[in-house]
């Protein structure tokens, strides 16, 4: 978590590692993404996904759970009001029938049937083939 927070906004586990490894410490890639994945689970990150679907890494402040604008392009990243945020997630949750937790997590059945044109362009589906962010 030290090198995390020394890191400026989100960064990926591939800029993590080599920060790691440049400040001479040993460690393989493998073990990153999976310490990087248990701090997700445990709710030590905000996590968000650059425009080639790599996730990046930020941790979470003390006071709780941040939502992030993030240019795809460069990567600057913005706090957005979490109420906003949270109401837009709500009323898209209950109209399409998905469960409650994270955005990108499991849905029903009903979401394979929501028309296309429903959907932001550029957007996959979970599950889809290289799916992207939800």
């Amino acid at each position: 978590m030290n090198a995390l927070h020394r890191r400026s906004g989100f960064t990926s586990a591939q800029e993590l590692y080599e920060a790691l490894e440049a400040d001479g410490i040993t460690i393989g890639l493998t073990t990153v993404y999976r310490t990087l994945h248990a701090l997700d689970r445990s709710g030590q990150l905000d996590v968000v996904r650059d425009k080639s679907g790599e996730r990046l890494y930020r941790p979470r402040p003390a006071d709780g759970h941040r939502h992030y604008l993030v240019c795809r392009d460069c990567g600057l990243s913005r706090e957005v009001e979490a109420g906003v945020v949270e109401r837009w997630a709500e009323k898209r949750r209950r109209r399409h029938g998905l469960h409650r937790g994270r955005a990108h997590g499991g849905a029903d059945r009903r979401l394979r049937s929501v028309p296309l044109r429903t959907q932001r362009p550029g957007l996959r589906r979970a599950g889809s083939a290289g799916s992207g962010p939800v």
